[in-house]
């Protein structure tokens, strides 16, 4: 199909929730109080895994990962989605929508990436203990997290540069509160299989091979577990690895919840349907940052013993 008249688009504009004012307030303040929670709870266990030296372990430097990187994930797409919340001009630049939509696909690839790589970490601790030094040395688990981020950027960066170069003519609303790669690819008027491809690959590469690693993974923890005779050991295995598989669940749960609901319920009442998917997607950009720090601390006791040790400290130096 020839589409005549192209323009060269500068700008997109994010409709969020746009006609729904009372909302937009009630969500700036609920999403504004969530994202100081997700600063302060991610940085807290940031200080926490560099200052205390009992954490110095590859779990902890994992979740130090982790939670810079729910930091970087969330303040790529909440500062702008709550100044648009206030604004009535809520447009975003054509380069400022490629860098907000290349840091959020880089910041989720990673993330389903070290998600995985936490997962054999746990394996290897409760399935072979005795080698646990040698497979997770620092010479290990290092460039796991280093791999973590590159596989992220790299994936990322494929994307976007193939999405940018798609010609975009006559709609620039983006049915969305930030750059999601799939609502800008909609608006392209070429063909966008090519795209499809490419993102199927990188899904199943980066989201559910991590997914199914965490699968097995668990499989053969709790297999190790049940063999476990008394009740009392079961339960102390099975907490050093609790934290992490809730994290897991509410995270993959929300992106299959997303991804593979059934597409047939989309024909009728669609702009209610559309509306719930922005909020679902907020739920997802949101909640997953702001649940992991306090999940952590609230089934970890090193986590909670080293917080107690750091405002202890605080306390003394005031003092």
């Amino acid at each position: 199909m020839e589409w005549k008249n192209q323009t060269i688009l500068v700008e997109f504009f994010l409709k969020g929730l746009s006609g729904y004012p009372r909302l937009e307030i009630l969500f700036f303040v609920l999403i504004l109080i969530m994202y100081v929670v997700i600063l302060l709870g991610n940085g807290t266990l940031i200080l926490i895994s560099i200052l205390d030296s009992h954490l110095h372990t590859p779990m902890y430097f994992f979740l130090g990962n982790l939670s810079f990187l729910d930091i970087c994930y969330t303040t790529t797409s909440i500062p702008s989605t709550l100044v648009s919340f206030l604004s009535d001009r809520k447009t975003i630049s054509f380069s400022g929508c490629a860098v907000q939509m290349f840091l959020g696909l880089a910041m989720g690839t990673t993330e389903c990436v070290l998600l995985g790589m936490m997962a054999f970490d746990r394996y290897v601790a409760i399935c072979n203990p005795l080698r646990y030094p040698i497979i997770m040395s620092k010479d290990s688990y290092v460039p796991m997290a280093a791999g973590s981020w590159i596989i992220g950027v790299v994936n990322s960066a494929v994307q976007t540069v193939f999405v940018v170069q798609l010609p975009f003519c006559r709609n620039n609303v983006i049915n969305h509160f930030s750059c999601e790669i799939l609502a800008v690819m909609k608006l392209a008027c070429a063909d966008i299989s090519g795209n499809e491809f490419i993102m199927l690959v990188a899904t199943t590469l980066f989201i559910l091979t991590p997914l199914l690693l965490i699968i097995i993974s668990y499989t053969l923890i709790i297999a190790s577990i049940l063999k476990i005779r008394s009740s009392e050991g079961r339960s102390k295995v099975f907490s050093t690895c609790s934290a992490h598989l809730t994290v897991v669940i509410i995270f993959y749960g929300t992106i299959l919840f997303m991804y593979m609901k059934p597409k047939s319920k989309e024909t009728l009442n669609s702009d209610d349907l559309n509306a719930t998917d922005k909020l679902i997607s907020m739920f997802y950009g949101v909640m997953t940052p702001l649940m992991n720090p306090l999940i952590y601390s609230l089934r970890n006791k090193d986590v909670k013993e080293a917080v107690k040790h750091l405002l202890r400290r605080k306390v003394f130096k005031k003092s």
